[in-house]
């Protein structure tokens, strides 16, 4: 009889340790008010994951296994979504409005502290507004307010305490990384944003003879594209080119084409490079103005040019209108162009 409350004390315990073990799986629960959907359905990056069924009265219950930790979709079939940490032993229960799942959904129970913290994390996000507006600001203000979003982002992070470590890390990471690319984005705006004097080129060679400046179109708007023979999405941007020259063919508008072949893709000859050029225009009849850049990389550097095709507008004061302006194949270009008294 002296062992029985040791015997009991083992069975509490091994009762305990049952009870505390995780589940390998995620049990999914809750109510969707005023829902008119059917299926709920479960996404990650690679697909759907798992579908379920929701009651007539907007409750549901289910359980899915998943391969990872990670920010999954939930959703349903008239793609009414929201994000959702999932993680195997997790016990989530979801309420919220069918008329605005972003607005409107709580989550609660083991693990749904993440899901919580996405949705604040997204929100805040949103609060921004416009990038261009931030990085238009004056020096001072445009600091400030870098404060401001650096110090919002972490008290978000910072009030929730039980994160998982993955997310914690990957979410902390990001928002140095959006910090880090105000402050590039802000420094590379005060050299090449609207307004500021266009860098420039001078002397490349005229296909139709002699040599052309930036400066021998003052005066005029000045659509630049930058491109090469061998790029092949610079060539699927002719046909819509050329309609573009038609339309604003007597406007005070200049379309400048600038090719940066060089001798690296023409057997180390310079001189190649210059005629594998003048033939390819040619047999293109892509007409109005064609220059070559040849061994001068400095306009290309001064708009940090690393990919082509890019096309610039500059406006007929030598000041940039757009440092990477839509290509001619963007309804938006023409309906930029148009706002000008062209």
């Amino acid at each position: 009889m002296k062992n029985i409350p040791i015997l009991l004390l083992i069975i509490a315990l091994l009762s305990a340790c049952k009870n505390s073990e995780k589940n390998d799986y995620v049990t999914l629960s809750g109510k969707v008010e005023n829902n008119t959907d059917s299926i709920i359905r479960i996404f990650n990056r690679e697909g759907l994951v798992k579908e379920f069924s929701i009651n007539k009265d907007g409750s549901f219950k289910d359980t899915l296994k998943v391969k990872e930790a990670a920010i999954y979709n939930f959703a349903t079939e008239s793609n009414k979504n929201v994000p959702i940490f999932l993680k195997n032993g997790y016990d989530i229960s979801i309420k919220g409005e069918a008329s605005d799942f972003f607005e409107t959904f709580v989550f609660s129970g083991e693990g749904a502290e993440n899901s919580n913290f996405i949705i604040a994390q997204i929100k805040q996000s949103r609060s921004l507004g416009d990038p261009k507006d931030i990085l238009a600001l004056e020096s001072a203000d445009f600091q400030k307010k870098l404060n401001q979003i650096k110090k919002s982002y972490d008290s978000i992070l910072n009030s929730y305490q039980h994160l998982d470590s993955t997310l914690f890390v990957n979410v902390k990471s990001q928002n140095e990384q959006l910090i880090g690319y105000f402050e590039s984005a802000y420094a590379k705006n005060q050299i090449m944003g609207e307004g500021k004097p266009s860098p420039k080129f001078e002397n490349y060679v005229d296909y139709k003879g002699g040599k052309k400046s930036l400066d021998s179109f003052k005066g005029k708007y000045v659509y630049i594209d930058v491109w090469a023979t061998w790029c092949g999405p610079c060539v699927a941007q002719f046909p819509y080119l050329k309609e573009l020259k038609t339309i604003y063919k007597n406007k005070n508008i200049v379309f400048v084409g600038i090719s940066t072949d060089e001798d690296s893709r023409s057997g180390g000859s310079w001189e190649a490079a210059e005629k594998k050029w003048r033939d390819f225009v040619k047999e293109k009849n892509l007409g109005d103005v064609q220059l070559w850049s040849g061994r001068d990389f400095s306009f290309q550097q001064a708009y940090e040019i690393n990919a082509i095709p890019r096309f610039i507008l500059i406006g007929p004061d030598g000041k940039i209108i757009n440092a990477d302006a839509p290509r001619p194949s963007d309804p938006n270009l023409r309906t930029l162009l148009d706002s000008f008294d062209l």
